[in-house]
C-alpha cells in the first residue's frame, strides 16, 4: 500500500524543523512537488525524488538538520473523491514516511532527472540561477493508515522488497 501510495502521488507534505529566527526548532510543514518515477502501473523506485533551491525556507531548514518527515496521500487522487470519502477517513490512504532528505549523488542524478521531469515538465524551465538539485527522501521509518484500527508501520526492507 505504501509503494501504491506514493507512486500515485505527485506532491506530499514535508516537515521540518525551523531554522528560521522566531520559529527555531518548531515543526514546519510544506508542499513540494515529488515523484519516485514515471507515472503508469508499472510502479516506480519507491524513492520519492524532489527538486530543491537552497532559496526555499524549508531547505535552509533542512541544511541545519536533515531529519524530516514526509506525508502523501489517495486525497490528491481521484480515488477518495470518487467513493466520498473524507481525507482524515483512514480509507483514504495515507502514508507518513520519517527520515532524512539528501542530495542525489551524480550516478542517481538521471534516475531523479527523469522522475521529476516526466511528471512535472515545469521543473525544466525553473530559473536556472536557482541553483536547482535532486535530491531524495532517505526513508528510516514507515507508517500506513489505510483502514481503521491505527498505523500500521513497515520497515524499510519490507517497503523495499516489494514488487509495485
Amino acid at each position: 500500500m505504501a509503494r501504491y501510495v506514493l507512486h500515485s502521488c505527485d506532491w506530499g507534505a514535508l516537515a521540518t524543523l525551523s531554522a528560521q529566527e522566531g520559529l527555531r526548532g518548531r515543526p514546519f510543514a510544506n508542499i513540494f512537488s515529488l515523484s519516485d518515477g514515471p507515472s503508469g502501473p508499472c510502479g516506480g523506485s519507491g524513492v520519492p525524488y524532489l527538486y530543491l533551491t537552497d532559496m526555499e525556507i524549508s531547505v535552509q531548514d533542512l541544511e541545519v538538520n536533515s531529519n524530516a518527515s514526509l506525508t502523501v496521500s489517495l486525497a490528491q487522487t481521484p480515488y477518495c473523491r470518487k467513493h466520498k470519502y473524507d481525507p482524515q477517513n483512514p480509507l483514504c490512504a495515507h502514508i507518513i514516511f520519517v527520515g532524512s532528505i539528501v542530495k542525489v549523488n551524480d550516478s542517481e542524478a538521471d534516475l531523479a532527472k527523469k522522475a521529476l521531469f516526466t511528471r512535472h515538465p515545469e521543473m525544466e524551465s525553473w530559473p536556472k540561477d536557482h541553483n536547482w538539485f535532486f535530491a531524495k527522501f532517505n526513508i528510516t521509518n514507515i507508517w500506513v493508515l489505510d483502514y481503521f484500527g491505527g498505523l500500521k508501520i513497515v520497515t524499510p526492507e519490507e517497503y523495499y522488497s516489494v514488487k509495485p
